[in-house]
């Protein structure tokens, strides 16, 4: 046991309104200076944000007081609490059983037997980076690629890979080069560090990109299939840069939000002329897939 995983962890928490953009934005400022981690999670159906983040000593009243001014939040409201002194990383493996989505079969490295007669066997380790395979987002996500397996894919992208589960798994499926993006360094890094260890490295490229914008991104585009298992505002906020670096005749597969959040980006992908082409439900998460028309439709002659 490493002393680093042996060590005394403190965790800060707190929510916040989800239109409250400016405090989110100054609260998350001040902890990533300062924590080894920050993370966001959706609360009350989209209604809230929940901000958590690891530090590696108890922060001081004053930094604390920081928060709460940023935040507009009494101090009471700033939850700050020394986390056990336990293996975090180890026990949260061990918990995870392998799991199927379609004909891929994701385990981790604690995982003993031998995946499934024809199934396409990918390791991934629980850890910073959002993507396991279990939460129903990335699973939906999953089966609209194995959906797809018999279609000839040649310029996949993965945006906001996370663990970079999507992209090793489009890389596993149609033996081509996938560049897979994050605007979150340790995204990246666990991206790479996961397709080393699947033997996908050659495959599998991951580059820091916010939204579309690198320049590897636009190198590589136009993109037959793009993935992007984010959240529903983004998403709708990128869907004209989606049709505009996806090829015509392209396909994206979105989730990371609410069925009943399906409306909004139907309506702003239509907008950017995509097509809505098939749907999954997975308890009260969605994924759509959409497609770029090979050909731009005509336009109805006007009585003479």
């Amino acid at each position: 046991m490493t002393r680093s995983r042996r060590a005394r962890l403190w965790q800060i928490r707190l929510e916040l309104a989800a239109g409250a953009a400016p405090a989110i934005a100054a609260v998350e400022a001040i902890l990533e200076a300062a924590a080894l981690s920050v993370s966001r999670f959706e609360r009350a159906r989209g209604k809230r944000w929940r901000i958590e983040a690891l530090l590696a000593a108890r922060p001081r009243s004053a930094f604390i007081a920081r928060l709460a001014e940023a935040a507009g939040l009494p101090l009471a409201r700033i939850h700050a609490a020394p986390l056990p002194v336990r293996d975090w990383v180890a026990e949260s493996r061990a918990k995870l059983p392998a799991i199927r989505a379609g004909r891929f079969f994701l385990h981790g490295s604690h995982f003993r037997g031998h995946p499934p007669t024809g199934s396409l066997a990918l390791l991934v380790e629980a850890g910073l980076a959002f993507g396991t395979g279990r939460h129903e987002t990335t699973r939906g996500c999953l089966l609209a690629l194995d959906a797809l397996a018999r279609g000839r894919i040649e310029r996949p992208l993965d945006l906001g890979c996370g663990s970079g589960v999507l992209a090793l798994a489009m890389a596993r499926l149609w033996g081509v080069p996938v560049l897979a993006a994050d605007n979150d360094p340790a995204a990246v890094a666990v991206t790479r560090e996961n397709a080393a260890k699947n033997g996908l490295a050659e495959l599998v490229r991951a580059v820091r990109s916010e939204g579309y914008a690198a320049a590897m991104l636009r190198r590589r585009a136009p993109f037959d299939l793009v993935t992007a298992n984010i959240l529903a505002d983004p998403l709708v906020q990128m869907a004209p840069d989606l049709a505009r670096h996806l090829a015509p005749g392209g396909r994206a597969i979105l989730s990371g939000f609410f069925v009943d959040q399906e409306r909004a980006l139907i309506a702003a992908h239509r907008q950017a002329g995509l097509r809505l082409e098939r749907r999954w439900r997975l308890g009260e998460w969605s994924v759509l897939q959409f497609r770029r028309p090979a050909r731009a439709a005509r336009r109805p002659r006007q009585a003479q």
